[in-house]
């Protein structure tokens, strides 16, 4: 069986969470092993999900924010959310070598043993060739789940759950089946395959099943994918030419949609392209018919390597064939099949897998069934939690689970995307196991969540984020000789917020229009929608009366300051929007207008610079946004003021 490794923490999975919770444990002065079944670290930040989903930014925090600092930093940026996939692997992997963390590739776990509720042990073999002669026995007194799939917590005996809860389970209303509108065929699109003949049989896709009634529960799983890099760069392409054992009977049913709807270019509801630095994309499932195979999924949370395996083949497979399909079948519209001729295979992006990412998308496996259940009362502010170690903030999403037949039509069902609620905390419970099933154990990725809270949760950004939390609280766990369930939550929080980044300087300077201290001047009201935080201040733009939001930020420790200001882009905005610094010496004019501001990538706004400046702490400094002289609607939201030796 070979020699036991003893650690103080194992991680078991080198997902973008697995790299933080890694780093952060090692900050923290813990012996590390950081475990990944594959040759690469990173999972879907990695692996093509460049065009990341925040919902808002203020519930990204921490190290998790650092990445996209870095990664800002790299593309000549104070920060950036839209990103290339080598880039975001280099920026990780220095996250491995400055904090000197052992990672061990190629390994995949095969069980775990448990004595009086403690993981004592757990046994990892080659994912490559697995034999028991070279199978490796870990010890740990802390260990953390940040797979996709939540096999460390499964094999660990504790409670989870696969599929949907019925509405009736959680008193919720998006949660089991959902017949919605979004990635919706139209009605009138015939699923036989001869037309009007039920006794034809179906299309390739669709399933004969008959459709529950809204809300009902199943063991049904939201569609996985693959976020797809291309390029346009003829210098870095290699053409798609047509994947061994095509099938273009595959696609009958997407010619019939693309009848009804008569696209006209491939983002207009057939693929999501989203535009990445240097000519790439990040392509994702766009309307009924897309990159998503929906309904074959259902046996990937619980099954076999060899199962889970078959079914990213065929995942991936059917990708490639849809882009092939898409640029060369003849019965594809003219103009559709020369936009997508226009994209290949990037060169220098996943050299060792012939040019096309080796992450699946998966979305959901398994969800801890915890201490703290996740709901969506969660996700819309009826019920907060007073544990919370990180926000979530995205919209309610779930794609779809499967493709049936309704009144002689297709229909997809599952697809929820529901929003317009702010940022919102995420239990500590809701990443422990309950005490009576295991102790030492963490789930900052699989954690104890419903479908639907899941769907709002499930962001590469926060599972940083509860990474890093994972981590503090193992940390302490371990010094204070607790459980994880006894760890002194109130420590984490108070840790998390004054070393952020575990380096000793401190936090950066936020001041929300929603903290006290904010002076507000004039007639302005409070709007969510675009905010940063919960909410922002906004001017009427008939509305002529003088007045000025002025932010005062309490500083403690004197040096050079770059202020930043949070600015949302609209038509409506006033075309200059006014800035007062007063730096203790002197106030310092700015000005922004709205035309120089470009905001890319899935998010409202974008910090802008107004300066550096130096500050004291005995000095009472402010930023004042005023309406004077505006033409539009001016915005007050949030200002950064971020020290020289913290940039």
């Amino acid at each position: 069986m070979g020699q036991k490794n003893t650690y103080d923490i194992c991680i078991y999975g080198g997902t973008a969470a697995g790299v933080i919770a890694a780093y952060t444990a090692k900050m923290m002065g813990k012996t590390v092993l950081l475990i990944e079944p594959t040759k690469h670290v990173g999972g879907l930040t990695t692996g093509g999900l460049g065009f990341t989903d925040i919902g808002n930014k203020y519930a990204i925090s921490g190290l998790s924010l650092d990445f996209y600092r870095r990664i800002g930093k790299h593309y000549g940026k104070f920060e950036q959310w839209i990103f290339e996939p080598h880039v975001a692997e280099a920026i990780l992997l220095d996250y491995i070598k400055r904090s000197n963390t052992t990672v061990l590739y190629d390994h995949r776990i095969v069980s775990a043993k448990k004595g009086n509720g403690i993981i004592e042990t757990i046994i990892v073999e080659n994912s490559a060739q697995p034999s028991s002669a070279t199978n490796k026995t870990i010890a740990a007194k802390m260990f953390i789940d940040c797979s996709y799939e939540g096999d460390l917590m499964a094999k660990a005996g504790v409670s989870y759950a696969v599929g949907r809860e019925a509405n009736s389970d959680y008193k919720e209303t998006y949660n089991g089946v959902q017949m919605r509108e979004t990635h919706q065929f139209p009605d009138g699109v015939d699923p036989y395959k001869t037309p009007g003949d039920p006794a034809s049989g179906l299309l390739w896709g669709i399933s004969s099943e008959t459709l529950a009634p809204v809300g009902t529960g199943d063991k049904k799983v939201q569609t996985y994918n693959f976020r797809i890099c291309l390029t346009n760069r003829k210098e870095n392409m290699i053409p798609i030419t047509e994947p061994a054992n095509y099938d273009p009977s595959k696609f009958e049913l997407l010619l019939r949609y693309l009848a009804k709807k008569k696209p006209v270019n491939l983002n207009d509801r057939v693929l999501k392209i989203d535009l990445m630095p240097n000519g790439k994309t990040d392509i994702n499932n766009n309307g009924p018919f897309s990159t998503d195979m929906i309904g074959v999924n259902y046996e990937y949370p619980d099954g076999s390597y060899e199962t889970r395996r078959k079914i990213a083949q065929n995942n991936a497979d059917y990708i490639k064939e849809l882009l092939y399909f898409l640029g060369h079948d003849e019965r594809v519209p003219q103009h559709l099949r020369n936009e997508m001729l226009q994209w290949g295979y990037p060169k220098d992006e996943y050299p060792d897998n012939n040019h096309f990412t080796p992450q699946m998308y998966v979305r959901e496996a398994r969800r801890m069934i915890g201490a703290y259940v996740m709901t969506q009362h969660n996700c819309q502010g009826e019920e907060v939690v007073p544990d919370g170690i990180g926000m979530a903030a995205y919209t309610m999403d779930s794609h779809n689970c499967q493709r049936v037949v309704v009144n002689g039509m297709v229909k997809n069902e599952g697809d929820v995307q529901v929003g317009g609620f702010g940022p919102y905390p995420i239990a500590y419970r809701s990443l422990t196991p309950k005490a009576e099933e295991c102790k030492n154990l963490l789930v900052p990725v699989c954690l104890s969540a419903t479908h639907i809270a899941y769907g709002s949760i499930r962001m590469e950004p926060v599972f940083m984020a509860l990474g890093q939390s994972a981590s503090v609280a193992a940390a302490l766990a371990i010094d204070t000789k607790k459980t994880v369930q006894e760890v002194d939550v109130k420590k984490v929080q108070q840790l998390l917020k004054q070393n952020p980044l575990l380096d000793g300087n401190g936090p950066e300077m936020l001041v929300d229009n929603d903290d006290n201290g904010v002076i507000v001047s004039g007639n302005w009201k409070k709007e969510k929608a675009g905010s940063f935080g919960p909410s922002r201040f906004t001017t009427n733009a008939s509305d002529t009366a003088a007045g000025f939001v002025q932010f005062m930020p309490q500083i403690s420790k004197s040096g050079k300051y770059t202020v930043y200001t949070y600015y949302a882009k609209s038509d409506k905005n006033a075309p200059q929007t006014n800035f007062q610094v007063f730096d203790g010496q002197k106030v310092n004019e700015i000005q922004i207008t709205n035309a120089s501001v470009a905001i890319t990538g899935q998010t409202s706004g974008q910090w802008i610079p107004l300066g550096t400046f130096n500050f004291s702490k005995d000095k009472k400094p402010f930023v004042k946004i005023t309406n004077k002289g505006k033409e539009g609607v001016v915005l007050a939201d949030a200002i950064l003021l971020v020290r020289g030796d913290q940039q």
